[in-house]
């Protein structure tokens, strides 16, 4: 545990699953963490929801007292899932239900994008962030703000609303070369004044508001600093850092990222890129794609307990060479490595044997992990040379094995993988010279 005067720096991880904290020192060590599972889920939520989420995050930031001094943090950075959305009122209280990250029932909206905006923009296809915002935008006349999953968390620590990060904003069609919202976006007939302003992620977006500070125990001169998306934050929290360097988040989704100097967009394929900035401050882009698929089935299917059981039975040196295409049951449609909104799960035919079953799925979602860095690679990305793994799913070592002779690519656990600790070390970024 750091003195009482030593710095440390926060990082939240809103997910899909619950928030997590993750505090560290100026050395990047873990001096406290605390986590809370969320009570809701499904791919739209009520607006209330939202105050949930602020409520369970400032919970867990004052029971960080028991671990550290809280007023040592000099700076909160939020990560949360990408294209997660809902639109505040004035007074930034949630106007509007929640359309999460998996929903792509805008189908009519995305329509209306794909005949304006260019094809190397983010904003293509139904689960885009700014198909959600035509849609949702007419639901409520006091939508104010289009308001990311991240940013509500921060601007209810700032207690300022309408600023967001250019990862978060990418797929509301944010130009990420020119750093700019396009003039392509008012053509959809969304009114672009609802559009939040827009920061490099790691630089400061605010200071604390007062009375949070002292309701949390914080100093009052803790910063706020812009955010990004759960995958970044896993991938910033891996230690990747190299061109080829690649990261597969193996959580409730399959998002892949791979580290490249060219990027790439591919709306008929769910491939977009992410602006990246090296230590160098050389502008690099993250490339890669979120798919449906992942361990969210596999909660669905089993137990905690069976898969826990069924884990230390798998035989990676025997693949069953049963194929399937697993995506979870609450949702229809596929992102990437397939865009394609009507894609449905196959998980039949189901063998006798749950630990046959079990092990055909975990190597059917490792062929979908294959496929996705085929086609980046094909597109131009380049090759993958060191894969780390970040997310629940890397805990796996059968899984591992299975995913190196599926990918023939090295598989490396990362030392840290929680979301939470990159966006920690985003929270430290703006200290360093």
């Amino acid at each position: 545990m750091p003195s009482s005067s030593a710095a440390t720096f926060l990082g939240i991880d809103i997910g899909t699953s619950g928030i997590r904290c993750c505090c560290i020192d100026s050395q990047s060590n873990v001096v406290a963490e605390a986590s809370k599972a969320h009570s809701t889920s499904g791919t739209r939520l009520p607006a209330e929801t939202a105050l949930q989420w602020r409520d369970d995050c400032f919970e867990l930031v004052r029971s960080l007292a028991s671990q550290i001094d809280a007023s040592t943090i000099q700076a909160i950075a939020v990560d949360g899932t990408s294209s997660t959305v809902l639109f505040v009122d004035q007074n930034g209280h949630p106007a509007t239900d929640i359309l999460m990250y998996n929903d792509a029932s805008c189908v009519e909206q995305a329509e209306l994008i794909s005949a304006v905006a260019p094809g190397d923009s983010g904003a293509h296809g139904a689960s885009s962030t700014l198909a959600k915002a035509l849609a949702l935008s007419p639901s409520s006349s006091k939508a104010h703000m289009l308001c990311h999953q991240a940013d509500w968390l921060s601007s209810c620590l700032t207690g300022k609303f309408g600023v967001t990060d250019f990862n978060n904003a990418l797929k509301a069609g944010y130009d990420c070369h020119a750093l700019r919202w396009p003039e392509w976006i008012s053509k959809t007939g969304f009114p672009t004044d609802r559009l939040p302003a827009v920061r490099a992620p790691g630089t400061v977006s605010g200071n604390i508001d007062k009375p949070i500070a002292d309701r949390l125990g914080l100093d009052a001169n803790c910063k706020i600093i812009a955010g990004t998306t759960d995958s970044i934050a896993a991938f910033i929290a891996t230690g990747a850092d190299r061109l080829g360097d690649a990261v597969t988040s193996l959580g409730s989704t399959l998002v892949v990222k791979l580290l490249s100097d060219t990027p790439v967009y591919s709306a008929k394929h769910g491939i977009y890129s992410h602006r990246y900035h090296a230590s160098d401050d050389r502008p690099l882009w993250l490339v890669g794609g979120a798919s449906n698929s992942g361990c969210r089935i596999l909660s669905q299917l089993f137990t905690q307990t069976q898969l826990d059981a069924m884990t230390t039975q798998l035989q990676p040196e025997k693949p069953t060479g049963l194929q399937y295409y697993p995506l979870p049951s609450d949702s229809i449609g596929e992102r990437f490595p397939i865009a394609d909104a009507t894609q449905e799960a196959e998980i039949t035919p189901r063998p006798d044997d749950d630990v046959e079953y079990f092990q055909g799925l975990l190597e059917s979602i490792s062929r979908i992990e294959q496929q996705s860095y085929a086609l980046l690679q094909q597109l131009g990305a380049g090759k993958v040379k060191r894969l780390f793994t970040a997310g629940g799913g890397s805990r796996n070592a059968a899984w591992n094995t299975i995913r190196h002779d599926i990918l023939n690519i090295p598989v490396s656990r990362a030392s840290h993988t929680e979301a939470s600790y990159g966006a920690a070390l985003l929270a430290r970024r703006h200290t360093q010279p």
